[in-house]
C-alpha cells in the first residue's frame, strides 16, 4: 500500500482573495469540473473518524507498479495527460430500459464457504490498468532544472461479471488515477478464470461514487447474481474475493462478517454511505465482491482503514463496500446516461476558514466561496465571491467535507439554505441545487 506524499496539500490552489501565505486548501464542492491532477485517491482522510482511509487498488487496491520510487527513462515532453471527465456520454452506450441488475431476494437455503465460492468465482475477473503520466525531472524547487517528461505505470485490481455478454463493474479508481495526474487509463485489459484476457472498453465512470462500468467482446459469461444489501443484518457472514498485491495472487477467498450499515464516510472528501467488514480486503481487491451466505454479491469492495491510528493503535479488520443496492442504481445511469443522474450541485470553489485563518483574517470559521460558477445554482440564489458558508439547513458546517456531506444528502431539484456571512452580516439564502452532469 503506497503512502500518500501529498497529504497537506490536496489541491494547491492560491486564493487571491484572501492572500494566504500558508496555502491552504482549497476544495471543489462540485466534482464534476476537471479534477487538479494533484489531487490523492489513497490514505486519504476520514473526518468523522479522524483516521487514514486508503482506496484499495493497485497503489492503493489496484496494486500499481510503476507509480514512484522508480521512473522509467522516456522522451521528453512538454505535453500535459489530459483529463478526462467523470462522466463522457460519448463512451456510453444506449441502454435499455430495464436494469441490468436485478438485485434477487436474500432468501433460500445458506452455502457453505466452498458452495459460494464455487458459485461466485467464474464471475470474478481480474483487471489491469495501464497509465501515461507526466513528471519534471531534475529539481522539483521553483522550476530549476526541470524539466517534463512521461512515463508509464500500470495497476491491477479486480472486477464483477454483471452480465453474459461482457459487463463488467469495477471501482473507478481501478481505471482512474488521481494520485499521479495519469487521470483514464490508456489500456485496460480483463483476465478471466479460464486464462482469457480481453482489451476493455470504459463504458462510463463516476471517481466520486467510484464505481466504473467496463465491456468486454464476449458471450457466455458467467453473471453474478446480485442480493438485496438493504436487508443484510449486523453479524452476518460475508465472503470476499480479489487479487490482492496482483495476479500472482489471484482468486484470494477471504472470510468475514457485515460489521457496520450505514458507514458514512469521507474518503477524498466525498461522503459515502458504506458497508463496513472485517473481511481482510487489501491492495489489489479494488472492484471485488463482497458476497453473502446465499452467494449474492451485496457489495463492492472499495476500501479499507489504514494500519495505524494516530501512529500508535494498531488497525486490522475496518475494510469497506459498496452497497450493492446504491452500486445498482449507479451502474444503471452510467450505461443510460453517461453519467450518475441526481448528484446535486452548487456550482462554487470554496476553503476552510480554520481558527487559525479565522483570527487571522477577522472570519467566522466556515466555508469560505472562493468563486462562483457563473450561471449555476449559487449563482441564480445570489452566492457571491467571500461569502462563509457556516450552516446548511440548520446543519453548523466547518470544512468543505462537511458542507458536501450535507449537500450529497440531497438530490438535484430540492432546496438547501444556506447560512452565510457577507461582510460580517449573517443571512439565511436558499439554493435550488443543480443536476450534475457532464454538460456542467
Amino acid at each position: 500500500m503506497m503512502n500518500n506524499k501529498n497529504e497537506n496539500n490536496e489541491y494547491n490552489f492560491n486564493n487571491e482573495a484572501l492572500h494566504f501565505e500558508s496555502n491552504p486548501y482549497v476544495f471543489e464542492t462540485d466534482p464534476v469540473k476537471k479534477a487538479p491532477v494533484t489531487k490523492k485517491h489513497i490514505g486519504a482522510k476520514i473526518t468523522a473518524f479522524l483516521m487514514a482511509m486508503t482506496l484499495v487498488s493497485g497503489g492503493s487496491i489496484a496494486a500499481y507498479r510503476e507509480f514512484a520510487p522508480e521512473y522509467e527513462n522516456s522522451q521528453s515532453s512538454s505535453e500535459e495527460v489530459a483529463e478526462v471527465s467523470s462522466a463522457k456520454s460519448k463512451n456510453s452506450l444506449t441502454a435499455e430500459t430495464i436494469s441490468l441488475i436485478e438485485p434477487s431476494d436474500n432468501t433460500g437455503n445458506a452455502l457453505t464457504t466452498e458452495q459460494i465460492v464455487d458459485k461466485v468465482l467464474p464471475s470474478v475477473v481480474g483487471i489491469e490498468s495501464k497509465f501515461t503520466y507526466t513528471r519534471q525531472n531534475g529539481s522539483y524547487y521553483f522550476g530549476y532544472g526541470s524539466t517534463p517528461s512521461t512515463s508509464s505505470a500500470s495497476a491491477t485490481g479486480t472486477g464483477v461479471i454483471i452480465t453474459s455478454d461482457g459487463y463488467i463493474v469495477t471501482n473507478a479508481h481501478v481505471i482512474y488515477d488521481n494520485e499521479y495526474g495519469a487521470g483514464l487509463s490508456d489500456e485496460i485489459s480483463v483476465l478471466l478464470n479460464d486464462g482469457k484476457s480481453y482489451d476493455a472498453k470504459v463504458i462510463g465512470y463516476d471517481t466520486d461514487c467510484d464505481i466504473a462500468v467496463l465491456k468486454i467482446d464476449a458471450e457466455g459469461l458467467d453473471a453474478a447474481e446480485f442480493g438485496d444489501s438493504d436487508s443484510l443484518r449486523l453479524g452476518e457472514d460475508v465472503v470476499a474475493i480479489g487479487n490482492p498485491l496482483g495476479f500472482d495472487l489471484m482468486n484470494t477467498v477471504t472470510r468475514g462478517i457485515i460489521s457496520g450499515k450505514d458507514r458514512q464516510i469521507s474518503i477524498n472528501d466525498q461522503s459515502m454511505d458504506l458497508l463496513q467488514t472485517d473481511a481482510a480486503i487489501n491492495s489489489g481487491n479494488s472492484g471485488g465482491p463482497l458476497i453473502n451466505k446465499y452467494g449474492q454479491v451485496i457489495g463492492i469492495n472499495s476500501s479499507k482503514m489504514s494500519s495505524s491510528y494516530s501512529g500508535e493503535a494498531s488497525i486490522e479488520g475496518i475494510g469497506f463496500a459498496i452497497p450493492s443496492n446504491a452500486a445498482s442504481r449507479i451502474i444503471d445511469d452510467i450505461i443510460e446516461f453517461g453519467f450518475v443522474t441526481g448528484k446535486p450541485q452548487l456550482g462554487i470553489s470554496c476553503q476552510d476558514v480554520t481558527e487559525t485563518v479565522s483570527q487571522m483574517y477577522n472570519l467566522p470559521v466556515g466555508v469560505y466561496v472562493t468563486t462562483v460558477s457563473e450561471h449555476s445554482a449559487a449563482d441564480k440564489a445570489g452566492l457571491k465571491t467571500g461569502d462563509v458558508i457556516t450552516a446548511v439547513d440548520g446543519t453548523e458546517v466547518k470544512t468543505a467535507t462537511e458542507l458536501n456531506a450535507v449537500k450529497n444528502k440531497h438530490t438535484a431539484g430540492e432546496t438547501v439554505v444556506l447560512t452565510v456571512v457577507r461582510e460580517g452580516s449573517e443571512r439565511d439564502i436558499e439554493v435550488t441545487l443543480d443536476e450534475v452532469t457532464e454538460k456542467n
